[in-house]
């Protein structure tokens, strides 16, 4: 299991989106699923520009792990227009402990892998990625 899982391939196409998120701004969010059948993260949703937090939090599976990506816009105390990328980790506590397991060995790795991701969070619960805890680590 634990090799298996630690091998895992991540597709091209991964690493492209993050970089148009990440660089032209393409989209608000993208979704990572692991597809258990190839052995590859692959791209699971990606989020418009106009999306906001809510949609974003809409697109994650309530039973089922997930990595995601955010680019969060804020304005500081300074009132500056600013934006971090937050990495989440995505492991509700009703998911399958074999699904559980693969995502967390496959994380660090994964997330090396987003050259540009400010902040990461981990979340097993909806309250423990909030709004208001990403605002908070935002700044």
């Amino acid at each position: 299991m634990a090799n298996s899982a630690s091998g895992m391939a991540i597709h091209d196409e991964c690493k492209l989106k993050f970089m148009e998120l990440k660089a032209k701004r393409s989209y608000r969010f993208i979704v990572f699923k692991i597809e258990e059948s190839i052995q590859k993260v692959t791209i699971e949703k990606l989020g418009q520009p106009q999306q906001n937090y809510d949609d974003f939090i809409a697109s994650l599976p309530a039973n089922e792990c997930r990595y995601a990506v955010y680019d969060f816009d804020f304005t500081t105390n300074e009132n500056v227009q600013k934006s971090k990328i937050f990495f989440i980790a995505w492991s509700p506590d009703v998911s399958k402990v074999r699904s559980k397991m693969m995502y967390a060995s496959s994380k660090d790795r994964f997330r090396r892998e987003l050259d540009g991701v400010q902040v990461e969070l981990q979340a097993t619960d909806p309250s423990e990625m909030s709004f208001d805890i990403v605002k908070a680590r935002a700044h």
